[in-house]
């Protein structure tokens, strides 16, 4: 019988094309924003966090229903779907209310936002973020019926959509307008006036795209059943106040610091600091780009492996594996930081570089949260994910408050670092008194151990070499994955094999 991580590793590889890839790409964009004729630092910290507010309505507006989605569904065919036209209904009727609420009151949430004259970005974003909500529940379906394939392409679509008008807008139509040329596209498609605003128009022309490519999903959702969907909500929004609190440790940051420092600095400084930590912010999240491919191929996976024979080893083996990749990550980018910053090519933006290495350890935290986190929803006690969310929360909300009028954005990043490792810490244990699994702790220690080790040992060693860093950054990284190697090397041949 075939190797169960061995099946996982194939299906991550395949989301992977969809999430890392795709995320990627999207990531590329990072340079073109932030290359000099583009968007200077102020103007970056406006995409930064419209985005932060995207991330708080997307966890808002599907309210836990993916996951509950995955955890009501059965094996028989008519109550998967029954399953499924349930909860997209519920979360198609409430993205509806949201948009046409947001619409109408666009001008007074633009005021508040510091956007008077821009409350055109309050109704793109409605229509963003309901659409993509919508969506979410017919890309999890696929993942429910093992269609990797299908599901990559159409997040494909939606991101050579997004870049493609990017490109069109910001690489092509910008700088033939600065150079003073003219055609019929730029004058057509083009006014300086949008500014940042083709990043977000953009992003809603491939937004409208993915739905429209998942709309016969949504076509051949038939039936609905109000007690089911009293049981879904009653599992689901703990896990909204789960997401609510991810949210707030992972994105509330870039609006703390806007509007703690505003008054104090001014507009233009403030959003220099938010786009200087939401630029640096990017290099770090190589991490989450995996963490991010995992998570699609892993929840359907740890599901279906629940009270299953070996479960419990293999989610143990499964921890070592993930914290093995994201250590090799964590050390990539540290080591060859230099080389990773000019990702970043204008040089207003690496005064943050310094952040990079603490918010890369931040996102193992989290992945490593992610990976213990199954054990409240096998038991139907999501409560508990609501607490340890909270408890970050309060972690994030008491200290940014606390610091960043000391500190500014540095400060954003050792409060991240603190509230993904006092979860991981609250989790592991609490969940080890209520579905103990016996994770391979030594292993996993002395892989992160090695890890910091090696970073911190080259960051004091290469003020002084007689000759480029980038030579011993080779070393020290080519050493970690020999080490890998030849401690794994008989696991690895037994996952190849299928054993």
């Amino acid at each position: 019988m075939a190797n169960p991580l061995k099946k996982l590793a194939g299906q991550t590889a395949i989301y992977g094309l969809s999430s890392i890839v795709a995320r990627l790409l999207n990531y590329l964009l990072t340079p073109l924003y932030t290359s000099k004729n583009v968007f200077d630092p102020e103007q970056y910290g406006i995409i930064t966090e419209m985005y932060a507010y995207v991330a708080f309505l997307i966890i808002f507006l599907t309210y836990g229903m993916e996951t509950a989605f995955f955890r009501f569904m059965s094996g028989e065919s008519s109550k998967k779907n029954l399953v499924f036209a349930t909860a997209v209904k519920s979360v198609l009727t409430s993205s509806l209310i949201f948009m046409v609420l947001a619409t109408f009151f666009s001008e007074p949430i633009g005021i508040a936002l510091h956007y008077p004259d821009n409350t055109e970005y309050v109704i793109w974003f409605a229509i963003i973020v309901g659409l993509d909500a919508i969506s979410t529940l017919p890309l999890a379906l696929l993942r429910s019926e093992d269609k990797a394939l299908k599901f990559a392409g159409i997040n494909m679509a939606n991101v050579a959509i997004n870049i493609g008008l990017n490109l069109f807008f910001l690489a092509y139509c910008l700088p033939m307008y600065q150079a003073g040329q003219s055609n019929f596209l730029v004058d057509t498609f083009y006014n300086p006036e949008i500014g940042v605003g083709y990043v977000f128009i953009a992003n809603l022309i491939a937004s409208v795209a993915k739905f429209l490519l998942l709309s016969p999903a949504l076509i051949k959702a038939k039936g609905f059943d109000r007690l089911l969907l009293k049981d879904m909500l009653r599992y689901a929004l703990p896990l909204l106040v789960v997401g609510i609190g991810w949210y707030v440790n992972e994105n509330f940051d870039r609006i703390m610091l806007k509007f703690i420092l505003f008054d104090e600095l001014g507009e233009v400084a403030t959003m220099e600091q938010v786009g200087i930590y939401g630029a640096n912010y990017k290099l770090s999240i190589v991490i989450m780009l995996f963490i991010q491919a995992f998570r699609y191929a892993a929840d359907p996976f740890y599901f279906g492996r629940q009270g299953k024979q070996d479960a419990e080893k293999i989610y143990a083996s499964l921890m070592t594996y993930f914290i093995i990749i994201v250590c090799s990550i964590f050390l990539m980018v540290t080591l060859f930081l230099d080389v990773f910053k000019y990702f970043i090519p204008n040089e207003a933006y690496w005064a943050g570089l310094s952040i990079v290495p603490i918010l890369l350890m931040a996102n193992i935290y989290q992945g490593i949260y992610y990976n213990l986190s199954f054990w409240y929803k096998f038991i139907d006690k999501t409560h508990y994910g609501a607490f340890m969310a909270l408890v970050g929360a309060a972690i994030t909300l008491i200290l940014n408050a606390i610091l960043i009028p000391l500190y500014g954005y540095k400060a954003c990043a050792w409060v991240t670092f603190s509230a993904y490792g006092a979860i991981m810490l609250l989790s592991y244990f609490i969940g080890q008194r209520h579905y103990p699994i016996a994770y391979e702790l030594k292993r996993i220690a002395f892989y992160v151990i090695l890890a910091v080790g090696m970073y911190l040992m080259h960051t004091y060693l290469k003020a002084d070499l007689p000759f480029s860093p980038l030579f011993l950054s080779g070393a020290f990284f080519i050493g970690y994955l020999l080490t890998i190697v030849f401690l794994e090397r008989n696991r690895v041949l037994a996952l190849r094999m299928g054993e």
